[in-house]
């Protein structure tokens, strides 16, 4: 989902993995734009390709329809996207620091368009399938490189500036794109298509606006090569407690990102695409308040209160679903998107703080890594248990199984 820049002097946070190699003053090649003006440029493409991630979200009963498959279809289809940010983070990760910002940055919104165009013209689950890759593939490009860009052009230096930009356009797109696309399931013509036909001419207007972008860095030799995944000894133990946390919260947005709409339609009786849409608007408007508290608190303070919004956000889950109740669902979303931010932003900002500079890119790829497994696995297991046990019972033991993890989280920092 993010990025965090971070010096010794400096607490700064975010959902997104980013480590510039040089944090000193940043020349501009090519061009004549002024960095300001690039810099609304790159937020502004920045957004339009987050926004196109979660278009599927409030649609996938339509899809369901059409192509008639059930719950555990759609879990895996939202799997995949997951993956597909991991490779994306794994592959490219560093490679904008050798090669510029914008060719990789242009690649991404190649993906994000080739995703687009599947969508439009899909006529089975294949092209789906492979939409979803690509939107994977584009975020997890987007995740790092457009946050490397944002801080290389923010006027005067301004590191947190651009780290708060980043945050607000990444999970700002990713909840504007779900509810446009509800709505559009509600009242568009063609809700299957319409939305990523939007999406196509948006990412037309950002592929101008990168264009017009100036460059930041030189073209160097380029090296396709994996993103190193280690922790170092010394910050295993603040790891282990901050991924588990991260896990869990990425665990239940998965849950909202793909099935809620499910949720809502089967278990409440609310078909509305609308609402499917606005939960995950409201969860990541949530995550973002949550991320700029983050340094207005020491890291073990916002950790556990992180912690506590997240037990308390999946019992609200687990109560609207058992009383199947729309306004304890809609509390939910709210509550575990608050919590999310602060564990994402505790999380990592302890860990850069606590890890080796030199090591610190890895050790932050190793914990977004944990991330997005935890985006894509629990949600899969909720469609297999759905398929036994039935949608409520599932959704109520996910509930569960999270309260406990980060309940394992509290206790052990009670414990140190």
């Amino acid at each position: 989902m993010i990025a965090i820049a971070k010096t010794p002097s400096l607490k700064v946070s975010s959902l997104a993995l980013v480590m510039p190699q040089s944090w000193g003053a940043v020349r501009t090649y090519g061009s004549t734009m002024s960095r300001k003006l690039g810099f609304f440029f790159i937020s502004f493409v920045f957004l339009v390709n987050m926004f196109g991630t979660t278009l599927p979200t409030p649609l996938y009963p339509l899809f369901q329809q059409r192509y008639s498959f059930g719950v555990l279809m759609v879990t895996v289809v939202f799997a995949i996207y997951a993956f597909g940010v991991i490779a994306g983070l794994l592959l490219f990760g560093a490679v904008s620091d050798e090669i510029g910002r914008k060719p990789v940055l242009a690649v991404g919104l190649a993906f994000s368009a080739a995703s687009a165009f599947l969508f439009v013209f899909a006529d089975s689950l294949a092209p789906i399938y492979a939409g979803r890759i690509l939107s994977g593939l584009s975020a997890g490009i987007f995740t790092g490189t457009a946050t490397a860009a944002l801080v290389d052009l923010v006027p005067g230096d301004r590191r947190r500036l651009a780290t708060l930009i980043s945050i607000v356009v990444n999970l700002g797109g990713r909840g504007l794109g779900a509810l446009a696309a509800g709505l559009i399931g509600d009242y568009g013509s063609s809700p299957l298509r319409l939305p990523f036909v939007i999406d196509l001419g948006l990412i037309g207007v950002a592929a101008v606006a990168l264009w017009l972008t100036p460059e930041t860095v030189r073209d160097r030799r380029f090296r396709l090569r994996l993103q190193r995944l280690a922790v170092p000894h010394e910050v295993r133990s603040v790891f282990i407690r901050g991924a588990a946390a991260g896990f869990a919260s990425f665990a239940v947005a998965g849950l909202f990102s793909s099935v809620a709409p499910a949720f809502l339609g089967q278990v409440l009786g609310e078909p509305s695409h609308t609402l499917a849409g606005a939960l995950v608007f409201i969860l990541f408007a949530a995550s973002i308040l949550g991320q700029l508290a983050v340094p207005r608190l020491s890291d073990r303070r916002a950790l556990v209160s992180g912690c506590v919004l997240m037990a308390g956000g999946v019992g609200l889950v687990a109560l609207g679903l058992g009383l199947e109740s729309l306004s304890a669902l809609i509390a939910s979303s709210a509550v575990v998107g608050l919590g999310q931010g602060l564990v994402i932003g505790a999380g990592l900002a302890a860990i850069n703080e606590r890890a080796p500079v030199a090591r610190r890119g890895e050790t932050a790829s190793s914990f977004f890594v944990v991330m997005y497994v935890g985006l894509s696995l629990p949600v899969i297991g909720i469609g297999v248990a759905a398929e036994g046990l039935g949608l409520k019972t599932a959704g109520i033991a996910f509930s569960a199984v999270v309260a406990v993890l980060v309940l394992a989280v509290l206790a052990s920092l009670a414990r140190r």
